[in-house]
């Protein structure tokens, strides 16, 4: 069954979320409309890539805007995700040598001690998000039961990892679920709201275009209000 799920199932699961992701950016792009938004993306190359690219440097920066400065708890809890989510499915060893196996991409490994400590980071990333929506009466009224699922979903590969790692007893089943939720997250990720893997970026740099060709943004030499 591991064979199985290592094997067909990994390449079945990684094609449906790269070509699912790539989709998405595909509608997200034919669904922006000049006249609509009011704003002429192609004809102001000049300012709209530059703003692109300042919309999406800032977000990726920690205090880096007025939003993450306003809420320090999200803003923590975000990168504390982020760090282990982005790094340990590209550089873990293991996830490394199926990557080399299947597509023939070589990465660099992270060294085990990082990675442990990245998987303890978005574990805690995880639970500090989860807390702060039950204790906010504000997100209590706006997440809805796909939030939850969404946060479950990203946590359970990290948890069962993590479990298996430790190897305290039933390493197999640790790591048999590991495998399965993995490829689970990846399956459903370009159909639920973990398409803001690639949908952040897309959003963000219409945001920058939109400040810096139309709302001032350019003039004040990229001063935008976030």
């Amino acid at each position: 069954m591991m064979q199985t799920l290592t094997g067909p199932c990994f390449v079945i699961s990684l094609t449906v979320f790269v070509v699912g992701m790539l989709v998405r950016a595909v509608w997200y792009v034919r669904g922006l409309d000049w006249r609509l938004e009011r704003v002429a993306y192609a004809y102001h190359k000049d300012r709209s890539i530059p703003g692109a690219l300042v919309s999406i440097g800032k977000w990726l920066v920690p205090g880096g805007t007025q939003g993450w400065r306003t809420q320090p708890v999200a803003a923590i809890a975000f990168f504390l995700l982020h760090f282990g989510a982005v790094l340990i499915p590209l550089f873990l060893l293991g996830h490394t040598v199926l990557l080399e196996h299947h597509l023939g991409i070589s990465l660099p490994a992270l060294p085990q001690g990082l990675a442990d400590l990245l998987c303890i980071a978005s574990i805690t990333g995880l639970i500090l998000i989860g807390v702060r929506r039950f204790t906010s009466p504000v997100l209590q009224q706006l997440n809805t039961r796909q939030d939850w699922f969404v946060l479950v979903l990203t946590f359970l590969p990290f948890f069962t990892g993590f479990m298996a790692r430790l190897d305290i007893g039933a390493y197999d089943t640790w790591m048999l679920l590991h495998v399965l939720t993995g490829e689970l997250f990846l399956v459903l990720a370009p159909f639920t709201k973990l398409a803001h893997i690639v949908l952040f970026f897309m959003s963000r740099a219409q945001l920058g275009m939109d400040f810096a060709i139309k709302r001032g943004g350019d003039s004040r030499g990229g001063a935008y209000p976030w």
